[in-house]
């Protein structure tokens, strides 16, 4: 029998092992993390509570709004014509956008990984030279002229192009981290049961990495929903805008200072981007410390 007993007093434990206080370093983090927090969160409660402020609430300096009015939304949407037909362009170019963008950073992430290709580390230089220059601003009018060459100006479907071609470098990057972080030994043992690459992709190696994959589609999405350069550049129609566009043109609509009118557009046009990043913000954070990222 061992002669190691526990001591029938809990207070005794203590005096083996007394409590420890948070330290002040975590104390100091916490507290950096909540500040920041706060400054990220309280443009988005205070926007969100305008939407539903009444007018003479409204014009007060006060936050929490003495009557609730919900009808801005349907004003909002009455006003401008166009709104849901804007909010549907947006869905249809960050939709399409994300998932062919996702796709080729997938297979190119994984070929420039685990397939023996020539020319790979120029396919990396480009890649890599191609992140250091601000294409978007540099290249809008070599971008319009080819829109305006294939007909595509004034369609927003035709928006999909330049999205995936600006946006494929870094999914690429992110993709090709993932696929570092994939042991060797696992593809050569597929190899040896005899499957080919297109099998160890799709079976072996994309739950894996299917964190960075969510790592991609959020950053790809949070990129073509919030686009506004291109948008506004290559379509001239309002019909044919995506919602970054309508709202920067909302005000002269809407006519001036009716603020929970222009609060609610913003409340319909951000909403999308944070239920998705709060439904993935999981897997997102789990793809980042997985090499997501990784150089």
């Amino acid at each position: 029998m061992s002669t190691n007993t526990l001591p029938a007093d809990l207070s005794t434990i203590e005096e083996w092992h007394p409590r420890r206080g948070p330290s002040w370093g975590a104390i100091a983090r916490n507290a950096v993390l909540i500040l920041f927090a706060i400054i990220i969160l309280f443009p988005i409660a205070w926007v969100l509570i305008m939407s539903v402020k009444s007018l003479p609430d409204a014009y007060q300096n006060e936050i929490w709004p003495k009557n609730f009015d919900f009808s801005h939304y349907r004003q909002a949407l009455g006003q401008i014509d166009t709104l849901p037909q804007n909010f549907w362009n947006s869905v249809m170019v960050t939709t399409s956008t994300v998932v062919i963008t996702t796709v080729i950073s997938i297979m190119a992430g994984y070929a420039l990984v685990h397939l023996a290709m020539p020319g790979r580390a120029i396919i990396l230089a480009i890649l890599v030279a191609s992140m250091f220059f601000p294409t978007r601003v540099t290249a809008i009018i070599s971008i319009w002229e080819l829109q305006g060459n294939l007909g595509l100006l004034n369609k927003t479907w035709g928006l999909i192009f330049p999205y995936v071609t600006l946006s494929l470098a870094l999914s690429v990057f992110i993709m090709r981290g993932m696929f570092e972080t994939v042991p060797k030994e696992l593809g050569d043992a597929a190899k040896i049961d005899g499957a080919g690459p297109v099998r160890m992709l799709i079976q072996i190696m994309l739950p894996i990495v299917s964190n960075g994959i969510v790592v991609v589609v959020i950053v790809n999405f949070v990129g073509a929903w919030g686009e506004y350069l291109l948008a506004t550049t290559l379509m001239q129609d309002l019909s044919k805008k995506t919602m970054p566009v309508v709202l920067a043109s909302a005000t002269g609509g809407m006519g001036a200072w009716v603020w929970p009118r222009l609060a609610a557009v913003y409340v319909m046009a951000i909403i999308p981007g944070l239920l998705a990043f709060g439904i993935a913000q999981r897997w997102y954070m789990k793809g980042l410390q997985e090499g997501a990222l990784k150089g």
